[in-house]
């Protein structure tokens, strides 16, 4: 009967051994809430960037379906050359010359008045400047057709070596000669009051002429084309 008793008494907390203290999580919620800030400030930066870029879009596509802006036409329509003599030697590589040209302009856009503020005409041969001239500022209007005029006279140096000499002996045999003209202009357009930044395109024309007055080659469309074009 004792010994029942003894073993239903409770026991003690000696017989468990001590308490474990219940664990510890840490969380570094400055160091998440500082990421969740930085995410939030990239993503509205970069909603905003998305939509400025949107609306620039937009905007553009409008002005284009508006305007329907298009490229300026150059077309060479006469040019003479009354004179082009070299003379090849150590001590004077002189080119004399005499070149007239004429070229048409012309603007086909609807809504887009041009202001050429200036117009400079510079002649190659070889890819060799040998002369230039300067055409006087205009406005041109809505599909409107303007004419230039340049004229070239005088001498300057121009070294003709190997291959260029030969062409040159060549084309002198042949009677006709292949020279280059570039138009550097400098225009602004004007839409309706709204007037754009100067930029600078160059004209390119490639021209087969007879000397002696004989004019174009007619054997080309004489389109000039633009060989590139930037701000300033």
């Amino acid at each position: 009967m004792a010994d029942t008793k003894q073993a239903s008494a409770p026991l003690n907390g000696a017989y468990y051994g001590p308490s474990i203290p219940p664990q510890q999580s840490y969380h570094s919620h400055g160091r998440r809430s500082g990421c969740g800030c930085c995410g939030c400030l990239f993503s509205c930066l970069l909603k905003i960037i998305v939509t400025i870029v949107v609306i620039l879009g937009v905007a553009a596509l409008v002005f284009w379906l508006v305007v329907r802006p298009n490229k300026i036409k150059v077309h060479l329509t006469d040019a003479n050359l009354t004179q082009f003599n070299h003379t090849p030697n150590s001590d004077n590589n002189l080119l004399r010359y005499n070149l007239a040209l004429n070229v048409t302009v012309r603007n086909p856009n609807k809504r887009i008045g041009i202001y050429y503020d200036s117009i400079e005409a510079r002649a190659f041969y070889r890819g060799q400047r040998f002369a230039s001239a300067p055409l006087g500022p205009f406005y041109q209007g809505h599909k409107n057709t303007s004419v230039l005029s340049a004229s070239m006279q005088g001498q300057n140096v121009i070294v003709l070596r190997g291959g260029d000499l030969a062409d040159f002996n060549r084309e002198s045999a042949e009677g006709v000669y292949t020279v280059d003209v570039r138009f550097y202009l400098r225009i602004r357009f004007k839409f309706g009051k709204i007037k754009t930044g100067r930029i600078k395109p160059r004209i390119e024309c490639e021209m087969r002429l007879r000397p002696n007055g004989g004019g174009l080659v007619p054997d080309r469309d004489n389109e000039c084309e633009f060989e590139r074009i930037w701000f300033r």
